[in-house]
């Protein structure tokens, strides 16, 4: 099965307030642009990723990541993550009716192509399936199979909401650099120890991490 990955990116400027206590202002959007930069490029490297739609309203956002093969679609809902997600979804399958798609975090700067299709594979078995994060709380995938409705449902304790909607749980090992999403300073740490992409590397070159 080839997938799309829909990937939601908030404006820059407003995203990953919670790392402020470890990265100054001025230097977070560039810092996220990176997560998001090194998420795309794993996500195409990947053999079961047909191609990548970022939904995102920030200019610079999406010509960095267009730049990398990303398709850009605006986030014309402006509702929020979750709509941005259902948008995505929804112009992904007006081009293509059926298309498998994976809903996945913006934040994943360890992510490595090979784990990411070790949970592809797995999601490719059952009609709706998630990837719990590293914390155990929310989820950092979510797919929905050919003609399955995507019902993202992304947001504090969303592992809950999307076993409760329906879609399975991959419990699978080895696919750590799939889970770690970097919502705090303790988050880009785990991140940094697991090796996190060139992007990522070069910012944070200049933007030392206290602990890391």
């Amino acid at each position: 099965m080839q997938w799309t990955l829909v990937i939601p990116l908030k404006p820059l400027s407003r995203a990953k307030s919670r790392l402020a206590d470890t990265v100054a202002d001025g230097v977070r959007p560039g810092l996220v642009l990176a997560f998001a930069q090194d998420t795309v490029a794993a996500g195409l490297a990947c053999p079961g990723v047909r191609d990548v739609v970022v939904v995102t309203d920030d200019p610079r956002a999406g010509r960095e990541l267009s730049a990398l093969g990303a398709r850009i679609v605006p986030d014309t809902p402006a509702r929020g993550l979750n709509a941005a997600l259902a948008h995505g979804a929804e112009a992904i399958r007006l081009m293509r009716p059926g298309a498998a798609v994976a809903a996945l975090n913006a934040d994943l700067p360890a992510l490595r192509a090979a784990e990411l299709e070790q949970v592809l594979c797995a999601a490719a078995e059952f009609p709706r399936a998630f990837l719990a994060d590293a914390a155990g709380i929310g989820t950092t995938l979510l797919a929905a199979g050919t003609d399955r409705e995507l019902r993202p449902g992304f947001g504090a304790g969303s592992r809950v909401r999307h076993r409760v909607s329906g879609a399975v749980e991959l419990l699978l090992g080895g696919v750590d650099s799939v889970r770690q999403d970097v919502d705090t300073g303790d988050d880009l740490r785990a991140a940094l120890a697991l090796g996190v992409g060139p992007y990522t590397s070069a910012a944070c070159a200049d933007v030392p991490v206290p602990g890391a």
